[in-house]
Parts: C-alpha cells; structure tokens; sequence
C-alpha cells in the first residue's frame, strides 16, 4: 500500500499553528475512523478517514487516533501494527512508526494507550481538547476515556479546537485548491458522461453508473450520494429507478472526491430529448440569470446571506416575467413568498467535505458570533451566511423547485396570496426542479471558477444533448 500525502512539512506546519492558536493548553485529541460492518463483521462499508485528522496527520488507515501536548509540543499517534493473521489477509502494510515518520511524528504507541494518556491528563486537571464525534463508536471511545456518559461527551466538545480547527480549515492553499480543481475537473467530466448517456427509455440508475464509471476511472470516488433523478423538486433524492421520457428533464448533482479526498460538487438540469421545451427554457434562464447574478457579487468583504438574498430577488423577478409570482420581488423576498420555489441556501463551504466542516457545527462554519443563523423557512437552509474572505472555497447553486404539497399547504392556507399567482402556479404541478451549481475560489479581486469549464447556458445544454 502507497499512502497518498503531501510532504510531511505540510503536516508538521498544519500540528505548528494548530498548537499556537490553542497556547498550552493541556491536550488535543484528534480521532481517526474505524472499519464498519456493513452487515456481518468482516464486511465493511468503503472505509472514509476523518477529515480533521487527514488534514492534521493525513494517514488514511483505519483504527488510528492521535493526541498532540500543546503545553511540551509533544505529538503521538495511537494505533496497532498488523499480526501475521491480519497480513493473511491484508498483505504487507507499513507499521505505525512508518507511517507516522511520514507525516513527521516520530513517537507512537498501541491504540489501547490513548486512555491512559487521557486519564493521566484529566486527574492531572489539564484540558482535554476534543472536537465533536460524529461516529457513534468514537463518541463511546471517548466516553469511556473521559470517564463520562454518552450523553455528557457533547458538553465536553471544546468550543476552542472548534473554532480554531475551522479558522485553519477554512482558508484553501494553494496545495488544497490545487486538489479541489482536479477533483472538479473530474466533476465535470462525469457530468459530461451523465449528460451524454441519457435518452428517453433508461432508468436513471444507469446514469448513475456512468457517475461511478468516471470517477474510478479517474482514481477517485462520489464525494456523495449521486442525486441523479427526473423528478428535480425533490432536493436530495437517492431512488434511481424512475424511467426517462421525453420531455423531463433530469436534475445531475453530483461530485468527485479525487485520493486526497478533496471534493467537488457540481449540478447541472438538462432535458431528456434534445430541447427543453418553453416552460423548461424559460424557468431555466430565470434560474442562470440568478447564478450569474450571485457570481458577480463574489468578493471578500461580502456576505454571502446577501449574496444568497440578492439571488432569491433575481428569481422572483424572472418568476414575476412568467406570471408564476407578483407584486414587488424585494418585498416578496423580505416577506419569504420566494421560499415557494426555493427553499434551500444558495451554497455552502467546500473542501475536504461536500458541506465543509459541518461536522464541526453549521453554526462556527458559515457564521459567526455576531451573524446568527435564520430559523425562518427559506432562511433556515442557508449553510453560509458569513462574511467572504480570500481562501474560501464555495459553492453557488440557485434553483427553482415546484413542490405539489407545498403548493397545497400554502395556498390552503392563503399564504403569500399577494406575491404568489397560485392559479397558474398550480398548471406547474408536474414541473419538478432545476438546479445549477458551479465551485468558487474567492480571491483578493473577486472569485475563480474551479475546474473545466461545464456547459450552464440553455444555449449550451440544447447544443450537448443534440
């Protein structure tokens, strides 16, 4: 086994001003993931490191945990070399002092240590520094190493390591963008594979296979479940079994994870056949204009919640040209009326993970202690509201999504009546949905698209599926 990784410096730097952010301050423990049993003991779902603990010791192997001493400097990784019964099966894998002189940490120990040295800090009254498991079985590790119930490991997560964890995580370097643009490029070209495949007759399972196809092909995986589907108003399906026809379209979201597991994550919405046919051409425009309109705001210094608000009045006022809504789009926006149609965020942080460093809390990740998270309808979904600084990496993915039962709920309950034409709106029942997504590097000037450019114009799609 070849271990991917950057030079070991970059590691060894990362651990530095992670231990000068937090000053010495007792001990940081970092978790690394486990195998886990799919549906018998020894078969494991595809086997996914932590992303903190890549970042921070970049070993992609199971059964490992690392604690770092910000009072000595001191830096340990946890884990068991094989016995001969695990090489029968394995074959020859690097030792856990080999592995770890190659992210520049020169002492390790048997996994089973970790709860001594985390005992030995506790009744020595240090701090124990942990970030917020995921995992049910790191969060029973943990409650037994600190001596705690599982319902009391919560109230032990360190706001600290938190919030140092995403001010490091959050800025991109040039290494990580270098990344993130091959796994966009690959991205891209999945879409592409997707896009050319479909026709009236197949199921769209079988897009999905093209998805899978590429990415192997490229040495690289699906950064997330593939929402592949025809019926676009439903955000975040996995049913791949519904068959094409001509005159739906088909909503591809979907996004390569390359071996550094850096990610993309890109949609596009095309039709079946070879055109989209008027209603499809005219609400696709009004979801581009939005995008193009989201991008050119692009800077640091501003808001993405602004970002995100200046979109949503983008599409009521393309929404407004085709009758769908009425009255002033500012004011419909202000009021939520927009939420009809769109009911999600305008994007979110984009890295290691699809939705960044969410793990770590939504809440320290796209804002911050002065710019809460709405709880209102249409609001509540907006992962990031923050301001924009240089290093962000993001996504920007306006749509417009015709649901039928919310169209039912609000219009019994005479909501929005003065912005929301329900009457034509209901002649739209069987719409479904169009998204259109595209991944940013925000500079000191403004933004980069990342990776190969994908086709997004009406103009561009119709001429691809010709």
């Amino acid at each position: 086994m070849k271990l991917q990784l950057f030079d070991k410096q970059v590691y060894e730097q990362r651990r530095n001003v992670l231990k000068q952010s937090m000053g010495a301050n007792g001990i940081i423990v970092l978790l690394g993931n486990d195998d886990s049993s799919m549906n018998y003991k020894d078969n494991t779902y595809l086997f996914r490191q932590d992303s903190s603990f890549l970042y921070y010791f970049g070993l992609d192997v199971a059964g490992l945990a690392a604690i770092i001493d910000t009072d000595t400097g001191e830096e340990v990784i946890f884990g068991n070399d094989l016995t001969i019964d695990d090489i029968i099966w394995t074959g020859t894998l690097p030792s856990v002092s080999e592995m770890a002189a190659q992210v520049g940490v020169s002492q390790t120990r048997p996994y089973a240590d970790v709860k001594h040295y985390i005992h030995k800090a506790v009744t020595g009254s240090r701090p124990v520094h942990i970030l917020p498991p995921y995992r049910p079985e790191n969060k029973i590790k943990l409650a037994d190493w600190l001596n705690t119930s599982l319902e009391d490991v919560a109230s032990r997560v360190s706001l600290q390591l938190v919030k140092a964890v995403i001010a490091q995580r959050v800025i991109k370097t040039p290494l990580e963008v270098a990344e993130i643009e091959k796994a966009v490029s690959i991205s891209v070209d999945m879409e592409l594979a997707v896009m050319k495949y479909a026709r009236p007759g197949i199921r769209e399972y079988e897009l999905v296979a093209k998805a899978h196809e590429v990415a192997i092909a490229n040495d690289s995986r699906l950064g997330y479940p593939a929402i592949i589907t025809k019926h676009g108003q439903t955000l975040h399906t996995h049913y791949y079994g519904n068959i094409l026809e001509e005159g739906d379209m088909v909503l591809s979201d979907i996004g390569a994870e390359n071996a550094m597991h850096y990610g993309g994550d890109l949609t596009r919405t095309f039709p079946v056949g070879k055109q989209f046919n008027t209603r499809q051409r005219e609400l696709y425009d009004v979801v581009l204009n939005s995008m193009d309109h989201a991008i050119s705001m692009l800077k640091p210094g501003v808001r993405y919640k602004d970002v995100h608000i200046q979109a949503c009045q983008k599409l009521a006022e393309g929404l407004k040209a085709v009758n769908l809504m009425k009255g002033d789009p500012a004011e419909a926006v202000a009021a939520g009326a927009h939420a009809m149609f769109f009911q999600c965020g305008l994007g979110h942080m984009l890295g290691m993970d699809t939705h960044d460093m969410e793990d770590l809390g939504e809440q320290y990740v796209g804002y911050t202690d002065t710019l809460k998270k709405e709880t209102v309808f249409g609001l509540k979904s907006l992962r990031l509201g923050r301001e924009l600084e240089a290093g962000y990496v993001l996504t920007v993915e306006p749509g417009i999504y015709i649901i039928p039962e919310l169209i039912d709920r609000w219009q019994a309950e005479k909501k929005f009546t003065e912005f929301i034409n329900y009457d034509v709106l209901n002649t739209y029942r069987d719409f479904g949905g169009i998204r259109i997504e595209d991944n940013f590097l925000i500079t000191d000037a403004g933004s980069q698209l990342l990776g190969k450019y994908l086709p997004k114009t009406r103009q561009e799609i119709e001429a691809l599926r010709g």
